[in-house]
């Protein structure tokens, strides 16, 4: 479509997004909103700027798919109780000496196996309370190791923004999925360093604060990871014997092989139930994500950033970092800023020479630098899991923005400074 909006339209767009979100409105309905007062402003008709962003929309459906798919993995860890014991035995397994590591390791590889970062750390908080009580571990501490760990593996797993980036730069999910895992090993130490430091900073955990599980008998530790192992060697056919098993069979197929492994057979359909009910509200925001997509990839805004990085004499591969940092912090989301950023500057980026694999790992790496801002679910998510106050929780911002930072610098020194894997 030869309709341009001006970059003044595009950023128009995303002010009016953030703010939207801001005030509370849902987001897929702030972004379409944002999307079609910056098409608008950006000086195109009612008309162009609707099938803008359609077009936009009709780019993310893939993923959606993908997505809407991946509820049945979701569904089957988080109802059969399978994540909470992967996380209580990795707990218990590194000791309370040893908690925070433990409670980073044990976010990321909840996040690493398909749980979403939030319901992942929902899931160890009682865990992490149970422990910080005990320990004398303050709230900022535990919080800071399951989101930093939360972070670190939602580079390297089968989640809904590895997807986007996947499907935007058109290569395996398994190969985004294996980018991350050298940022992620940096990620959790630098976590761990940081929320040593916070150890007697902050709120203390309370008696009150404690929970105990009374959800009923829980499968043991292999069965409960039979499901993501199935997942990931159904991808990993692609790489290995060039035999493609496309995310949206691998993700349920997984999902139910575990059920069956773990004796829940019967329960197959009531997990999925539940799993499409919290993939759904992720569904429909990346089509609203979509739409302000499909406003900003037709909009001077790139030749704008563009032009900037060239102007400060960086190099072309710093677009793909940028973008996906800008974009984390317009939609408070990893999945919506690796949405938006992919889809939007994968072209750009492509045609400046660097590699799809290495493009894709930068904007996903990015897009986990400022996800957690207060206008975003996950801030009051992870806050509301430990109980936190809201001025403790504002806090926290600046380490899990170091945390993101890590991430992103190595990947972009491996993907970018050196080429190592682009």
């Amino acid at each position: 479509m030869d309709v341009q909006v001006s970059a003044l339209g595009a950023v128009i767009a995303l002010s009016v997004a953030i703010i939207l979100i801001l005030k509370k409105v849902t987001p897929a309905y702030g972004m379409i909103a944002g999307a079609l007062i910056g098409g608008l402003a950006g000086g195109v008709n009612i008309a162009d700027t609707v099938n803008l962003m359609i077009e936009g929309a009709k780019g993310i459906i893939p993923a959606v798919l993908r997505i809407v798919a991946a509820g049945v993995l979701a569904g089957v860890l988080i109802e059969s109780g399978a994540a909470a014991v992967i996380a209580e035995t990795i707990v218990k397994k590194l000791g309370e000496t040893r908690a925070l590591l433990a409670l980073a390791i044990a976010a990321m590889i909840l996040t690493a196996v398909g749980v979403f970062i939030d319901v992942a750390v929902i899931t160890a908080a009682p865990i992490a309370l149970a422990i910080a009580r005990r320990a004398g571990i303050s709230k900022m501490a535990i919080l800071l190791a399951m989101i930093g760990g939360g972070k670190a593996g939602n580079i390297m797993s089968p989640n809904p923004n590895a997807i986007a980036a996947s499907d935007a730069f058109k290569v395996p999910l398994t190969s985004v999925m294996a980018a991350g895992i050298i940022p992620a090993i940096f990620g959790v130490a630098v976590t761990y360093f940081m929320a040593k430091k916070l150890v007697k900073k902050g709120s203390a955990v309370e008696v009150q604060d404690v929970q105990i599980h009374n959800g009923g008998k829980l499968p043991s530790f292999l069965p409960a990871l039979a499901g993501p192992l199935v997942t990931i060697l159904l991808l990993a056919l692609r790489p290995l014997f060039n035999i493609s098993i496309d995310p949206m069979i691998a993700l349920p197929i997984g999902g139910i092989a575990g059920a069956i492994v773990m004796g829940k057979a019967r329960k197959i359909n009531e997990y999925a139930v539940s799993g499409l009910g919290k993939m759904t509200g992720v569904a429909i925001m990346l089509l609203g994500t979509g739409t302000l997509a499909g406003i900003i990839a037709n909009s001077g805004l790139k030749d704008v950033l563009i032009d900037g990085l060239n102007a400060v004499g960086l190099p072309g591969y710093v677009l793909a970092p940028v973008s996906g940092i800008f974009m984390s912090a317009a939609t408070a989301s990893t999945t919506a800023g690796t949405a938006v950023a992919s889809q939007v500057f994968s072209s750009s980026i492509l045609g400046m020479g660097v590699s799809a694999i290495a493009g894709a790992a930068m904007i996903h790496a990015g897009a986990t630098v400022l996800d957690h801002l207060p206008h975003g679910s996950f801030f009051h998510a992870t806050g509301g899991s430990v109980r936190m106050e809201m001025k403790e929780r504002l806090k926290l911002i600046p380490y899990e923005t170091l945390v993101g930072l890590t991430l992103v610098i190595i990947s972009t020194l491996i993907y970018g400074v050196f080429h190592i894997f682009g």
